[in-house]
């Protein structure tokens, strides 16, 4: 009688994804929760997925809630609708297991903020793209805002991707909301030169320069007066680079939003 053999599905790798998140009101745009939900339908079904948010800032880097906890509605000033918006996905305790074993090294820590739940840099955009909240997430902080770092964050991470597990960094490809405050209307000059620049850069995988933006870019710090709306790039980037895949990539949703850069890409 021959063996039998036990057959093992290997998950596919998932791509890496940067997002610009858009705030509470994004469920009201006409266009844009529509473009997330036809771009999560083209994905590969993610096991789980791990998001680096622009509004989570802490070190040592921290893993969010394993179990379902509140959101944390980390706005002011909205109407209260948006405030009364769940997104109960399991919790992912063996991704966060991984994680931990990814990240730790001597002299590295990683902690755990167990009651911290996810931010709306991470359910907005969640809820569009997998509304039916049935894939386990795990929310990490970004414990630098610099780029170098947070790529080899995002290298060490990589590995995960081929467990089918969706990397996702979700910031805002341009990010000043006190210059929107001026007079005019319209897309200001420096968030559409810079989302053309940035662009560019991405499609010739010009790293050194995003790396280097406020320098290299026009209008760098008018797009991004504190980095934090951009750097979740730099973990993307990195998952990206670890498997070689830096020229894989695409812009799947651009154009602008209040007169901020939506550009949102994909790699692999």
């Amino acid at each position: 009688m021959p063996a039998v053999t036990e057959e093992r599905t290997v998950p596919e790798r998932m791509p890496a994804l940067y997002l610009s998140h858009g705030a509470p009101p994004l469920a009201d745009d006409p266009v844009w929760p529509g473009q997330l939900a036809a771009w999560s339908a083209d994905l590969p079904r993610p096991k789980a997925i791990l998001v680096v948010s622009a509004h989570w800032e802490e070190a040592p880097l921290a893993l969010g809630a394993v179990e379902t906890v509140p959101l944390v509605y980390d706005f002011w000033g909205f109407p209260e609708h948006y405030y009364r918006v769940r997104y109960g996905a399991p919790g992912a305790p063996e991704l966060a297991e991984a994680v931990r074993k990814l990240l730790r090294a001597p002299g590295i820590p990683v902690q755990d903020v167990p009651e911290r739940g996810l931010d709306h840099g991470a359910y907005v955009p969640l809820v569009e793209m997998y509304p039916g909240a049935d894939i386990p997430v795990l929310q990490v902080s970004m414990p630098t805002l610099d780029p170098l770092r947070l790529m080899e964050i995002g290298r060490k991470l990589a590995p995960l991707r081929d467990e089918g597990v969706l990397i996702l960094g979700s910031g805002f490809f341009t990010h000043n909301l006190a210059a929107l405050r001026q007079p005019g209307g319209g897309v200001p000059g420096w968030s559409a030169e810079f989302d053309d620049w940035g662009h560019r850069a991405l499609e010739a995988g010009d790293v050194d320069s995003l790396v280097d933006f406020v320098r290299k870019s026009p209008a760098g710090r008018l797009a991004h007066p504190r980095t934090e709306h951009f750097a979740p790039l730099f973990v993307t980037l990195g998952a990206a680079d670890a498997t070689g895949e830096l020229d894989a990539q695409k812009s799947v949703i651009d154009g602008f939003w209040m007169g901020l850069a939506k550009r949102s890409v994909q790699f692999g």
